[in-house]
């Protein structure tokens, strides 16, 4: 089973990833003996680590199509690397960001035709897409208030990109109910955690059922 993360950053991704594989290795009602595997996209592998370190690095010229082709390129080697071999053994995979981050970044707030990405997604993934997305929606204002550190390239485009990157995720999870779910992330860390969890062994357990 393959679950993604989404949001603004500052949302609480990682919060709620490790929230989540807790939950997980602590239930009685699914399988995950087979281990729980997460990554980060673009990361994770050599590769990806130094495509994302160009990619967010503020000193980095980069055009719109080139940031979303090098996305795809990283995205593509995590995959092959790590993703699908997981979940050919059995394995849960929590990614902290996936193909959705490009259609809404380079899409939806940058410009470039959101089919094509999705397009040139399922080429560099072999089709391979999340089970169920998580979208931590925030304000934009709220969530760049939880940044802690100096932002990065993409971080630095100001609050009118960050608006249009919201809309988009909110844009897409409507147009994908069955695999994009938005959770309201301003309430208590705990409250949406516990949202999480249910769907995601809802997901599981429906998996289980019809394996």
């Amino acid at each position: 089973m393959f679950f993604a993360f989404e949001g603004l950053d500052g949302a609480g991704k990682s919060t709620q990833i490790e929230l989540l594989i807790t939950h997980l290795q602590n239930q009685s009602s699914i399988d995950v003996s087979q281990g729980i595997v997460t990554c980060r996209d673009p990361g994770s592998t050599p590769t990806g680590e130094a495509v994302r370190a160009l990619l967010l690095d503020p000193a980095s010229k980069i055009g719109m199509m080139s940031e979303m082709l090098l996305y795809m390129a990283a995205r593509a080697q995590l995959v092959d690397e790590i993703i699908r071999p997981a979940l050919e053994a059995g394995k849960v995979v929590i990614s902290d960001r996936f193909l959705l981050s490009n259609v809404v970044y380079q899409g939806h707030a940058g410009g470039i035709a959101r089919d094509e990405i999705w397009r040139i997604g399922g080429v560099a993934t072999g089709g391979l897409l999340p089970r169920l997305t998580f979208v931590l929606d925030l304000p934009p204002e709220e969530s760049h208030k939880r940044l802690n550190r100096p932002p990065d390239r993409l971080e630095s485009r100001g609050d009118e990109f960050r608006a249009q990157v919201r809309n988009g995720f909110l844009a897409e999870a409507a147009a994908f109910p069955e695999r994009i779910l938005v959770i309201d992330a301003a309430r208590p860390i705990e409250v949406v955690h516990q949202e999480i969890a249910a769907a995601a062994l809802a997901a599981l357990e429906g998996n289980s059922d019809s394996s």
